[in-house]
């Protein structure tokens, strides 16, 4: 049986700002298990990545953790000093982020950058962890790691760069790999490599893996668990299977209609009307009423709590309660 590795509750991360303090997730929870991948998905600005560098503890200067806990591997992750996450991270939890070529640093050479974790981490020598860096490369599959060692980051692909950024992470063998879009802007066959890149590594490791997108082929081929964030809140969660053969917020079915369909000559995109509302906006209950064609009187002023639909599938709509069809049962959760 599968262990939570990490484990997420109630979390809100607000910045302060100029027009005082917003919150950009609200009271978000979830898990992340031994050898799974839990893909978070979503549009742009819904708060996938805040929820990831929250984790991590890469929140900017204005940035903070307010309420709830982050549990990783039975340590809560809130309480640590700067200097006690400076320990964890890149040795029990690593992270792709989303952009290789800010990511990595223009003006140190791929071999320096790939040697440092294994120098501060494993406690070895320069040579020895020359070595173990060529290593990664040959096991990420870039051609002459030798030569690799030795280049800057403009000097490889994009593809080449992600590899490169993989390959740091999987340094030291981590307990948990966050990806941020790892596969932004990467043709359709690298995106194919890279993506089985991590799930080799996640088979090979044991690890567990949290990966942001927004890209729902990624996760119909990757992910174990889903969850659906909107405007900073989780708004449905569940396996792959059920989240795709059985959505129940409007918001995820907004999502899954708005993938092309190859195999249905009669299939037509639908999108998802108007747009995400601004992290400082206030919203009484549902945030995404102003947008939800099933949208009550009552998602327009009490905010819905999460019921369970079946098993470890979860949703915050009330349409649970206001249609049978949609509702496959009224259990609500309290936490």
């Amino acid at each position: 049986m599968k262990t939570d590795l990490l484990y997420v509750k109630n979390m809100v991360t607000a910045f302060r700002t100029a027009n005082g303090e917003v919150s950009a997730v609200r009271g978000i929870s979830f898990s992340v298990k031994k050898g799974e991948t839990l893909c978070v998905v979503g549009e742009s600005g819904c708060g996938k990545s805040i929820t990831s560098l929250s984790v991590m503890g890469l929140l900017p200067s204005n940035g903070s953790i307010k309420e709830g806990s982050i549990e990783f591997d039975g340590n809560d992750l809130v309480a640590y000093s700067p200097e006690q996450l400076r320990k964890i991270r890149g040795k029990d939890m690593s992270m792709i982020f989303q952009e290789p070529m800010t990511a990595l640093n223009p003006v140190l050479t791929i071999g320096y950058q790939l040697r440092e974790p294994l120098m501060l981490h494993k406690q070895i020598g320069k040579s020895e962890a020359t070595k173990q860096g060529i290593d990664l490369l040959k096991q990420v599959g870039i051609p002459y790691p030798e030569k690799r060692m030795k280049q800057y980051p403009h000097e490889l692909s994009g593809g080449m760069r992600q590899r490169v950024m993989i390959a740091i992470a999987l340094a030291c063998s981590p307990k948990l790999l966050i990806a941020d879009e790892p596969t932004t802007a990467l043709d359709v066959t690298i995106q194919a490599q890279i993506l089985d890149l991590i799930q080799d590594a996640k088979e090979q490791y044991g690890m567990g893996v949290m990966m942001i997108t927004h890209d729902m082929g990624v996760v119909a081929e990757v992910a174990d668990r889903v969850m659906v964030m909107y405007a900073g809140e989780k708004i449905e969660e569940g396996n792959v299977e059920s989240i795709f053969e059985n959505p129940q917020h409007p918001y995820t079915k907004g999502l899954l209609n708005s993938v092309p369909n190859l195999d249905d000559p009669d299939f037509e995109l639908e999108a998802i009307p108007g747009s995400l509302p601004n992290i400082d906006e206030q919203i009484s209950g549902c945030r995404f009423h102003p947008r939800c064609p099933y949208a009550m009187d009552r998602c327009k002023s009490e905010t819905p709590p999460e019921y369970i639909v079946a098993g470890e599938h979860k949703v915050k709509c009330w349409l649970q309660e206001a249609d049978e069809d949609v509702c496959t049962t009224r259990e609500t959760v309290h936490s």
